[in-house]
């Protein structure tokens, strides 16, 4: 089955102490979908200016990704500038030039509407309530947030909750939703609220899944070096709905394994500047990581 991917097609231009890299193929919903290409078919819908580089279309493309939804409108793309410090785990936004995304509404093909995994990448919650007022009669929908949208559209983001299968946020952002410290307690509130799957992304430290039988502890890959963190939580996700999309069974019975490759399709987000070294990853380099995964997690 397919998967459709909503969220911000950008320009990220990333300093990090080492190095310096400009203008690079960056947004939510880009990183999900090269992740989510390894294992299902994929589609992106999102927006970009006449300056978007015709390479980065190529990319897409040669990706499998179908760019039917993505949208070419006179303007620029929306372009992002941040700084990592040191220990690669704070970052700060230099600038923000929204551009076409600015005025950004989601419009599904014909062809789109009724594909079955749908995930709603960070974007504004009415965004993402749009996209689900157009898809008809999805199997499994799952939504990605950021505190920005707790800060500013909290109420939308709260009614978008209830419509949700899966719902996706970092520790920090259950903390401000719930106002919970404790993790787990956090996951409970989360759930009266709508979704029957949460999870919670601990960053280096892996991530947390809260479901019908219970809770699942998903590791991080371990990396020795990492280049750029940025975009490795849409990584995990997309790479978490392709390989739903394409596996036998239930979600129940499925979403654990997800997880993991979900993880490890972020590791090699981690390891290059942007999608540099994720577009270079093989499906044969994923399986080899989970494999390794498995082993170091095994008692």
């Amino acid at each position: 089955m397919s998967v459709l991917i909503v969220g911000s097609t950008a320009l990220d231009s990333i300093k990090t102490p080492k190095a310096e890299n400009p203008r690079l193929l960056g947004g939510s919903a880009s990183h999900a979908s090269v992740a989510a290409s390894f294992f299902s078919p994929t589609k992106l819908i999102g927006v970009v200016g006449e300056d978007f580089p015709k390479k980065y279309l190529a990319l897409y493309q040669r990706h499998g990704i179908d760019t039917t939804g993505l949208q070419i409108l006179p303007g620029k793309t929306f372009h992002w500038s941040g700084e990592y410090e040191e220990n690669m785990n704070n970052r700060r936004t230099l600038l923000t030039e929204l551009g076409v995304f600015e005025t950004f509404s989601p419009e599904l093909p014909k062809a789109h509407q009724g594909t079955p995994y749908v995930l709603l990448a960070n974007i504004a919650p009415a965004l993402q309530h749009h996209v689900l007022d157009q898809v008809k009669r999805p199997k499994f929908v799952v939504a990605d947030t950021m505190d920005l949208w707790l800060n500013i559209a909290f109420n939308d983001l709260v009614s978008l909750i209830k419509r949700l299968d899966g719902f996706v946020l970092n520790d920090s952002e259950a903390h401000q939703l719930t106002k919970e410290d404790n993790v787990f307690a956090a996951l409970k509130k989360i759930h009266k609220m709508g979704p029957k799957y949460v999870i919670i992304k601990k960053g280096s430290h892996g991530s947390i899944l809260s479901g019908p039988k219970g809770f699942f502890i998903c590791p991080a890959y371990p990396l020795h070096k990492v280049v750029d963190p940025t975009g490795a939580g849409d990584s995990f996700v997309g790479g978490l709905m392709g390989y739903l999309a394409t596996a036998q069974g239930s979600i129940e019975s499925n979403i654990r394994r997800a997880m993991i490759y979900g993880s490890v399709s972020a590791s090699f987000c981690c390891e290059g500047f942007g999608l540099v070294r994720t577009t270079r990853t093989t499906r044969q380099e994923i399986d080899r990581r989970v494999r390794e995964l498995e082993k170091m997690t095994a008692f």
